[in-house]
């Protein structure tokens, strides 16, 4: 059985005889059909074109495949595109890959060169020099990076007599042109450096000075923390100080010879308080915000703050409120102190900031301490901060925390009232309100003429500049003085007018910071700077030669700010006139300080947060939410 096709018939192979006869009669068939495809083309005219009588099918027969045309169009499965757009886009891709991605590449590839950053302000040069001052002033075994080729180890056997301190009171600083180490004004000075630490943080490390103050501070704390038990929880005295003279005296000390420190070797007695508030509220302060400085390194700073606390203790023992300089003839004559409560606002801050301890911030804001500072007292010399006077800087931290942190009460009244008083010293610093008098150069007089005045105006212009910051931190624009509005910018205009004097911006064109502008101080009343450094050891009367000299000195000591001039905006550059010639540890504090707040190293303002690390929260978390409701 065989199946069929379309057009009938079995679709088998018929191989007989007859196979040959059927071809040739095929073949002369499709020579017939040729012929009469022909004669159809030209029936029907055209080329070989589809006859309408016949089917696809059949004309498929006839026909054959039908022509190819060539494409213009490119299927690419997703998008159909014609060659020509494909072609002009490939070009394209060619041509942006070397004119845009090539240089690209080969621009990555090239070595990295870093812009060069900014020159340095003038402040942040006098900055540098500054610093290098308390590198000229340390006592004790001096590092091999201390960066004063003149200087070497002194005071090696200070204390060695001592029975409760282990290696004697070695280290620390000398207080300015002499040998003495006053533990006063040097704590004083350290609480002022680490304050401009908190503060600026930034300013430091964008100016490469961050580990250099640091270890500036720590050099100070590390001898403080000698000068008592500190390991102890209560203690019963303090050494106030190493060294030092009597007025007037014969014999020799530290202002009857004149020597470099590395040669002294004249007896160097030690002073011990057994009473001291002032001397102890300072050094609290001191060893608080160091702590808040180096609270990156927990058991240094906790050692730090144990020794405020356990000095702190001390200071407000009530049977040793007796002032430490009272009736030492080593003491009185230079540091005396005139009070001892606005040492103790001045620590409960710094302690409060330390610790969280709400004890601190309660005794700092007590009315009655307030009153016995004479806080609230508006008196032109009260608004005028220094060693001796800490009630501006107390002040101004206690405003910090109202407009900061806000806690309400129970402080709020006592810290309205710090605010108002702190706003009315910065008013008195201007010049328009005739608090103070100037000079015709422009220079404040905070100290009414008398010698060495720089010491006091830093300390202005660094509390008016860092008054603008906190305001400006705060989105205040500015400040009442009576009935007119002071913006911020007025008092950061004060703080530069007054460095810029400093600086040389007088009319003497002179700088009283050494080694800073061309012309400056050549005859700074230090004993180490006037001594050459050529291996000879001078005796205690030799060394007057060069104290006496006209030769400029031959050692710099640069950084080094001298006392000032006069209210003529005079100034004698001479060795023995000590009041305008002889630098100061705390003045040269306050000088980095305001220097550290006016440069424009480093983004602008202050760090908001920092001071407050360890201060607990003001008030209670909100309480976690109910449970959800069930039926």
């Amino acid at each position: 059985m065989h199946s069929g096709h379309q057009w009938g018939g079995p679709l088998e192979i018929i191989q007989d005889s007859s196979t040959s006869e059927d071809f040739e009669r095929v073949s002369r068939g499709n020579a017939e059909w040729d012929r009469a495809s022909a004669t159809q083309q030209r029936h029907y005219g055209g080329a070989a074109g589809p006859r309408p009588d016949l089917d696809e099918t059949q004309q498929g027969w006839l026909l054959g495949p039908p022509e190819r045309k060539e494409k213009k169009y490119v299927d690419l499965g997703c998008v159909v595109c014609s060659k020509k757009a494909l072609k002009y886009t490939l070009w394209g891709i060619v041509v942006a890959f070397f004119v845009l991605a090539l240089p690209t590449i080969i621009a990555k590839s090239l070595p990295k060169r870093h812009p060069r950053p900014p020159p340095p302000d003038n402040y942040s040069v006098a900055l540098h020099k500054a610093l290098l001052f308390f590198n000229a002033q340390k006592s004790g075994k001096l590092p091999k990076n201390n960066g004063v080729p003149w200087r070497r180890d002194s005071g090696l056997d200070d204390g060695s007599k001592l029975t409760d301190v282990k290696g004697g009171l070695i280290g620390g600083y000398y207080d300015a042109g002499d040998n003495t180490k006053f533990h006063f004004p040097m704590s004083f000075a350290m609480t002022m450096l680490s304050w401009s630490v908190i503060e600026y943080e930034h300013k430091f490390r964008a100016a490469g000075e961050y580990d250099h103050v640091r270890d500036l501070i720590r050099w100070g704390t590390d001898y403080l923390l000698r000068t008592f038990n500190s390991s102890a929880s209560t203690i019963d005295k303090i050494y106030s100080q190493v060294g030092g003279s009597t007025n007037g005296s014969k014999t020799p000390d530290d202002h009857y010879c004149w020597q470099r420190p590395e040669d002294m070797a004249y007896p160097r007695p030690v002073q011990t308080a057994v009473s001291g508030p002032d001397l102890a509220g300072e050094m609290a302060a001191a060893l608080a915000a160091a702590s808040i400085v180096f609270r990156d390194h927990a058991v240094y700073s906790a050692k730090l703050a144990k020794g405020a606390e356990t000095v702190y203790a001390f200071a407000r023992d009530r049977g040793k409120r007796t002032a430490y300089s009272r009736g030492n003839p080593y003491i009185e004559p230079y540091y005396n102190s005139t009070g001892y409560f606005d040492e103790h606002m001045w620590s409960a801050v710094w302690l409060y900031y330390a610790t969280g301890n709400n004890s601190y911030i309660s005794l700092a804001t007590n009315p009655e301490i307030a009153k016995n500072a004479n806080a609230l007292v508006v008196i032109p010399d009260l608004s005028v901060f220094s060693w001796d006077n800490k009630l501006p800087g107390a002040m101004l931290l206690l405003t910090r925390f109202r407009i900061v942190l806000n806690p309400g009460y129970p402080y709020e009244e006592m810290l309205q009232s710090y605010h108002n008083v702190t706003t009315l010293t910065m008013c008195s610093y201007l010049q328009r309100f005739h608090v103070f008098n100037f000079t015709k150069g422009g220079l404040i007089q905070l100290n009414h003429g008398q010698g060495q005045p720089l010491q006091y105006v830093v300390n202005a212009a660094f509390l008016a500049s860092l008054f603008a910051d906190y305001m400006e931190m705060t989105d205040v624009p500015g400040m009442n003085c009576g009935p007119y509005f002071i913006p911020t910018d007025v008092l950061r205009v004060f703080a530069i007018s007054q460095i810029n004097y400093i600086l040389g911006e007088n009319p003497l064109k002179f700088s009283y910071v050494v080694g800073y502008g061309s012309r400056f101080p050549r005859h700074v009343h230090h004993r180490g700077a006037s001594t050459p450094n050529n291996k000879i050891k001078y005796s205690c009367t030799s060394g007057w030669k060069w104290r006496d000299t006209k030769k400029p000195n031959p050692n710099n000591i640069t950084g080094a700010m001298v006392g000032g001039p006069n209210r003529f905006d005079q100034f004698q550059d001479s060795r023995t006139s000590f009041a305008f010639t002889e630098p100061t540890l705390a003045g040269n504090a306050g000088l980095v300080a305001a220097l550290v707040s006016l440069t424009n190293t480093g983004r602008s303002g202050v760090d908001k947060n920092a001071i407050f690390s360890n201060v607990p929260p003001l008030y209670a978390p909100a309480p976690p939410p109910p449970p959800p409701w069930k039926p």
